[in-house]
Protein backbone atom coordinates (compact mmCIF):
# COMPACT_ATOMS: atom_id res chain seq x y z
CA UNK A 1 0.00 0.00 0.00
CA UNK A 2 2.97 2.53 1.11
CA UNK A 3 4.27 1.53 -2.47
CA UNK A 4 1.42 2.12 -4.27
CA UNK A 5 0.80 5.46 -2.31
CA UNK A 6 4.81 6.39 -3.41
CA UNK A 7 3.50 5.65 -6.74
CA UNK A 8 0.66 7.66 -7.08
CA UNK A 9 2.25 10.59 -5.50
CA UNK A 10 4.98 10.55 -8.16
CA UNK A 11 2.23 10.34 -10.62
CA UNK A 12 0.43 13.67 -9.37
CA UNK A 13 3.75 15.63 -9.17
CA UNK A 14 4.67 14.71 -12.58
CA UNK A 15 1.47 15.35 -14.10
CA UNK A 16 1.93 18.74 -12.51
CA UNK A 17 5.39 19.18 -14.05
CA UNK A 18 5.17 17.29 -16.71
CA UNK A 19 9.10 15.68 -17.84
CA UNK A 20 9.84 15.66 -14.45
CA UNK A 21 11.29 12.93 -12.00
CA UNK A 22 11.59 9.61 -12.91
CA UNK A 23 9.60 7.45 -15.39
CA UNK A 24 10.42 3.83 -15.53
CA UNK A 25 10.54 2.61 -19.34
CA UNK A 26 9.74 -0.69 -20.61
CA UNK A 27 11.16 -1.93 -24.05
CA UNK A 28 11.01 -5.66 -25.95
CA UNK A 29 14.29 -6.54 -26.97
CA UNK A 30 13.60 -6.70 -30.55
CA UNK A 31 13.16 -2.79 -30.67
CA UNK A 32 15.55 -1.77 -27.68
CA UNK A 33 18.80 -1.96 -29.79
CA UNK A 34 17.10 -0.38 -32.77
CA UNK A 35 15.15 2.27 -31.68
CA UNK A 36 16.89 3.48 -27.77
CA UNK A 37 19.55 5.76 -29.68
CA UNK A 38 16.68 8.42 -30.84
CA UNK A 39 14.61 7.97 -27.44
CA UNK A 40 17.85 8.58 -25.24
CA UNK A 41 19.02 11.58 -27.39
CA UNK A 42 15.20 12.91 -27.59
CA UNK A 43 15.15 12.36 -23.68
CA UNK A 44 18.67 13.85 -23.46
CA UNK A 45 18.24 17.39 -25.74
CA UNK A 46 14.15 18.00 -25.01
CA UNK A 47 13.37 16.75 -21.25
CA UNK A 48 16.91 17.28 -19.58
CA UNK A 49 15.10 16.94 -15.69
CA UNK A 50 13.30 13.56 -17.28
CA UNK A 51 14.73 10.73 -14.98
CA UNK A 52 14.82 7.90 -16.99
CA UNK A 53 14.71 4.18 -16.48
CA UNK A 54 14.95 1.45 -19.29
CA UNK A 55 13.74 -2.02 -18.44
CA UNK A 56 14.00 -4.20 -21.33
CA UNK A 57 12.17 -7.69 -20.81
CA UNK A 58 9.77 -9.55 -22.93
CA UNK A 59 6.69 -8.60 -23.62
CA UNK A 60 4.53 -10.63 -21.07
CA UNK A 61 7.09 -9.47 -18.21
CA UNK A 62 6.92 -5.72 -19.35
CA UNK A 63 2.58 -6.02 -19.14
CA UNK A 64 3.11 -7.91 -15.69
CA UNK A 65 5.34 -4.76 -14.79
CA UNK A 66 2.92 -2.09 -15.95
CA UNK A 67 -0.39 -3.55 -14.26
CA UNK A 68 1.81 -3.81 -10.85
CA UNK A 69 2.88 -0.43 -11.24
CA UNK A 70 6.45 -1.45 -11.29
CA UNK A 71 6.95 0.19 -14.70
CA UNK A 72 5.30 3.63 -16.00
CA UNK A 73 4.96 2.93 -20.06
CA UNK A 74 6.15 0.43 -22.40
CA UNK A 75 7.73 0.73 -26.33
CA UNK A 76 6.57 -2.66 -27.52
CA UNK A 77 4.67 -4.44 -30.77
CA UNK A 78 1.07 -2.86 -30.39
CA UNK A 79 -1.78 -4.55 -29.86
CA UNK A 80 -0.04 -4.86 -26.39
CA UNK A 81 -2.36 -7.61 -25.28
CA UNK A 82 -2.18 -8.77 -22.03
CA UNK A 83 -5.22 -9.63 -19.09
CA UNK A 84 -4.98 -5.76 -17.93
CA UNK A 85 -5.92 -3.16 -20.15
CA UNK A 86 -3.62 -0.60 -21.60
CA UNK A 87 -4.14 2.85 -23.64
CA UNK A 88 -1.92 2.07 -26.53
CA UNK A 89 -0.71 5.13 -28.79
CA UNK A 90 0.26 4.29 -31.81
CA UNK A 91 3.77 5.63 -33.48
CA UNK A 92 4.49 3.62 -36.67
CA UNK A 93 4.43 0.40 -38.68
CA UNK A 94 7.30 -0.92 -40.36
CA UNK A 95 7.89 -3.98 -42.79
CA UNK A 96 10.10 -7.06 -42.69
CA UNK A 97 12.41 -8.48 -44.54
CA UNK A 98 13.65 -11.64 -45.19
CA UNK A 99 16.99 -12.53 -44.50
CA UNK A 100 19.14 -15.15 -46.09
CA UNK A 101 22.77 -16.12 -46.89
CA UNK A 102 24.53 -14.43 -49.66
CA UNK A 103 24.04 -16.73 -53.11
CA UNK A 104 20.41 -17.42 -52.02
CA UNK A 105 18.18 -18.11 -55.32
CA UNK A 106 16.44 -15.38 -53.94
CA UNK A 107 19.04 -13.01 -53.80
CA UNK A 108 18.45 -9.35 -54.71
CA UNK A 109 14.67 -9.99 -54.88
CA UNK A 110 12.55 -7.37 -54.09
CA UNK A 111 9.14 -8.35 -55.42
CA UNK A 112 8.82 -11.95 -53.47
CA UNK A 113 5.56 -13.37 -52.47
CA UNK A 114 4.70 -14.42 -49.05
CA UNK A 115 4.21 -18.10 -50.39
CA UNK A 116 7.82 -18.29 -50.57
CA UNK A 117 8.24 -19.18 -47.11
CA UNK A 118 6.63 -22.28 -47.87
CA UNK A 119 9.73 -23.58 -49.14
CA UNK A 120 12.26 -22.37 -46.65
CA UNK A 121 13.32 -23.48 -43.50
CA UNK A 122 12.66 -20.55 -41.30
CA UNK A 123 14.67 -19.56 -38.21
CA UNK A 124 12.72 -18.14 -35.16
CA UNK A 125 13.49 -16.32 -32.27
CA UNK A 126 12.64 -18.68 -28.71
CA UNK A 127 9.59 -18.84 -26.97
CA UNK A 128 8.75 -15.66 -25.00
CA UNK A 129 8.96 -13.22 -27.70
CA UNK A 130 6.52 -11.54 -30.13
CA UNK A 131 8.23 -10.95 -32.89
CA UNK A 132 8.24 -15.46 -32.71
CA UNK A 133 4.25 -15.11 -32.54
CA UNK A 134 4.37 -12.35 -35.62
CA UNK A 135 6.39 -14.20 -37.95
CA UNK A 136 4.99 -17.91 -36.73
CA UNK A 137 1.69 -16.15 -37.69
CA UNK A 138 2.84 -15.08 -41.29
CA UNK A 139 4.00 -18.57 -41.96
CA UNK A 140 0.83 -20.05 -41.05
CA UNK A 141 -1.23 -17.32 -43.69
CA UNK A 142 0.10 -19.04 -46.40
CA UNK A 143 0.31 -22.92 -44.91
CA UNK A 144 3.92 -22.82 -44.28
CA UNK A 145 4.96 -24.44 -40.69
CA UNK A 146 8.44 -23.28 -40.25
CA UNK A 147 11.30 -26.58 -40.46
CA UNK A 148 14.42 -25.15 -38.68
CA UNK A 149 14.09 -27.70 -36.51
CA UNK A 150 15.01 -27.08 -32.90
CA UNK A 151 17.26 -24.00 -33.46
CA UNK A 152 16.26 -21.16 -31.44
CA UNK A 153 17.46 -17.51 -30.65
CA UNK A 154 17.54 -15.65 -27.47
CA UNK A 155 18.03 -12.28 -29.62
CA UNK A 156 17.64 -11.13 -32.97
CA UNK A 157 21.89 -10.16 -33.23
CA UNK A 158 21.99 -14.57 -32.64
CA UNK A 159 19.30 -15.18 -35.40
CA UNK A 160 20.99 -13.19 -37.80
CA UNK A 161 24.46 -15.13 -37.31
CA UNK A 162 22.46 -18.40 -37.37
CA UNK A 163 21.40 -17.01 -41.22
CA UNK A 164 25.12 -16.48 -41.97
CA UNK A 165 26.21 -19.74 -40.76
CA UNK A 166 23.61 -21.02 -43.12
CA UNK A 167 21.22 -22.95 -40.87
CA UNK A 168 18.47 -21.52 -42.60
CA UNK A 169 16.77 -17.83 -43.28
CA UNK A 170 14.72 -15.17 -40.82
CA UNK A 171 12.05 -12.33 -41.08
CA UNK A 172 13.84 -9.40 -40.05
CA UNK A 173 12.24 -5.86 -38.77
CA UNK A 174 13.18 -3.10 -41.23
CA UNK A 175 14.24 -0.75 -38.17
CA UNK A 176 17.04 -3.52 -37.32
CA UNK A 177 18.29 -4.49 -40.81
CA UNK A 178 20.56 -1.64 -41.22
CA UNK A 179 22.70 -2.29 -37.79
CA UNK A 180 22.21 -6.32 -38.27
CA UNK A 181 23.68 -6.06 -41.25
CA UNK A 182 26.59 -3.86 -39.98
CA UNK A 183 27.37 -6.94 -37.82
CA UNK A 184 27.94 -9.61 -40.65
CA UNK A 185 28.77 -9.43 -44.55
CA UNK A 186 27.26 -12.89 -45.35
CA UNK A 187 23.26 -12.09 -44.98
CA UNK A 188 21.50 -10.23 -47.53
CA UNK A 189 17.84 -8.86 -47.65
CA UNK A 190 14.85 -10.17 -49.58
CA UNK A 191 11.87 -7.44 -49.94
CA UNK A 192 8.17 -9.00 -50.28
CA UNK A 193 5.94 -7.82 -52.85
CA UNK A 194 3.27 -5.01 -51.49
CA UNK A 195 1.79 -5.44 -49.26
CA UNK A 196 4.54 -6.53 -47.04
CA UNK A 197 4.22 -8.47 -43.92
CA UNK A 198 4.62 -6.05 -40.74
CA UNK A 199 4.80 -4.90 -37.41
CA UNK A 200 2.86 -1.76 -35.32
CA UNK A 201 5.00 0.07 -32.87
CA UNK A 202 3.97 1.99 -30.37
CA UNK A 203 3.53 2.88 -26.92
CA UNK A 204 1.31 1.53 -24.04
CA UNK A 205 0.58 2.65 -20.30
CA UNK A 206 -2.07 2.27 -17.45
CA UNK A 207 -5.79 3.76 -18.50
CA UNK A 208 -6.41 7.17 -16.71
CA UNK A 209 -2.85 7.81 -15.61
CA UNK A 210 -2.64 11.15 -14.46
CA UNK A 211 0.79 11.41 -16.81
CA UNK A 212 -1.66 10.48 -20.12
CA UNK A 213 -0.75 14.24 -21.46
CA UNK A 214 2.79 13.25 -20.95
CA UNK A 215 2.52 10.42 -22.61
CA UNK A 216 0.99 12.09 -25.98
CA UNK A 217 3.20 14.50 -26.38
CA UNK A 218 6.03 12.26 -25.71
CA UNK A 219 4.73 9.83 -28.24
CA UNK A 220 4.31 12.83 -30.80
CA UNK A 221 8.27 14.17 -30.53
CA UNK A 222 9.31 10.38 -30.50
CA UNK A 223 7.40 10.27 -33.72
CA UNK A 224 9.47 13.43 -35.17
CA UNK A 225 12.64 11.75 -33.76
CA UNK A 226 11.81 8.39 -35.29
CA UNK A 227 11.28 9.44 -39.09
CA UNK A 228 14.77 8.91 -40.72
CA UNK A 229 14.35 5.15 -39.88
CA UNK A 230 12.73 2.69 -42.67
CA UNK A 231 9.54 2.75 -40.96
CA UNK A 232 5.64 4.71 -41.83
CA UNK A 233 4.51 6.74 -39.40
CA UNK A 234 1.17 5.93 -37.80
CA UNK A 235 -2.01 8.12 -37.80
CA UNK A 236 -2.44 9.03 -33.34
Amino acid sequence: MLASLHALTDEVEAARRPFTGPLHLGVIPTVAPYLLPAVLRLVRDSYPELELHVHEERTPSLLDGLAAGRLDVLLLALPAGGTSPTRDIPLFDEDFVLITPPGHELDGRTDVPRDVLLDLDVLLLEEGHCLRDQALDICREVGAEPSGGTTRAAGLSTLVQLVAGGLGVTLLPATALAVEAGRTDLITAVHFADPAPGRRIGLAHRPGSARTAEYDRFAAALREALGGLPIRLASL
